[in-house]
């Protein structure tokens, strides 16, 4: 018996040391390239662009550029995680360039119907008073 535990002693460890050999290499294997993370980004930002640009919200915009152009020197440097949040990052400001955009048009166009509102009704008070 004694011979027996011996032999599935060093059995055990082998198994144990090759899984752990098998966990790092793959801990050690890279992210696959965010490409679909990325295409989502280069949409929000080319979106955003289109509604944003003059419309209030050029800095928010530039911010999602330069985060795209730094995901896109991440993956050029291999470091896909990094791409993978910057590209969300991306998307995510992109966003906000948008809102902000659609969020000033909306205060211009509710500032001319006051203006407007307040105009008309002057020229009835106006006419009201002859």
């Amino acid at each position: 018996m004694a011979q027996l535990s011996f032999f599935r002693r060093p059995a055990a460890v082998l198994s144990c040391a090759s899984v752990a050999g098998l966990l790092l290499l793959g801990g050690c294997a890279s992210a696959p390239v965010p490409k679909e993370q990325l295409a989502v980004a280069e949409a929000a930002v080319k979106q955003a662009s289109s509604t944003a640009t003059g419309e209030g919200a050029p800095l928010e915009l530039r911010v999602a550029t330069d985060k795209l152009a730094s995901a896109r020197a991440a993956v050029a440097s291999g470091d896909m995680t990094r791409a993978r949040q910057l590209a969300e990052q991306t998307e995510l400001d992109a966003r906000v360039a948008e809102l902000h955009a659609q969020t000033t048009r909306s205060r211009k166009a509710a500032e001319e119907s006051q203006n407007a509102a307040r105009a008309l009704s002057e020229e009835l008070d106006r006419k009201v008073v002859r």
